[in-house]
């Protein structure tokens, strides 16, 4: 199952870059180029240590489960805000085609905040039972 997942994906990415390549002229290309070489920069030198700080953070302010559960909260909703900020904000509305942002995304992300939340709240209500579990072992 693993090898048939690895091989789609791979066919996947071959034909992606084969599209990229055989439609796009070489500007297009060096853009594209760029863009994913910014991702890297920024999940790697921004994002990725943030989260982590800030999980330590949490683990050395917060009790346990609520840290956890926070970190989760973090982890799950912290990367979708960064991506909605460009629709949040309407860049790239345009008068002339109201087609484009044509709703209030707000509202989904505060849903997804929602559900987030609901996670966060799952996991520190399940590592609360599992520490009320060890303790009721340990005691019997």
């Amino acid at each position: 199952m693993r090898g048939g997942l690895i091989a789609l994906g791979a066919v996947g990415m071959a034909y992606g870059a084969w599209l990229l390549l055989s439609r796009q002229d070489l500007g297009q290309i060096v853009e594209v180029a760029l863009w994913l070489a910014a991702a890297v920069v920024i999940h790697d030198g921004i994002l990725a240590p943030a989260v982590l700080a800030l999980g330590w953070l949490g683990g050395r302010l917060l009790p346990r489960a609520v840290a956890r559960g926070a970190v989760t909260v973090l982890v799950l909703l912290g990367p979708i805000v960064l991506v909605a900020i460009p629709v949040l904000g309407r860049f790239g509305a345009k008068p002339d085609n109201p087609t484009l942002l044509d709703r209030d995304y707000t509202q989904g992300l505060l849903g997804f905040a929602v559900l987030c939340v609901c996670a966060g709240v799952a996991v520190a209500l399940g590592e609360l039972r599992s520490r009320q579990r060890t303790v009721e072992e340990e005691q019997s």
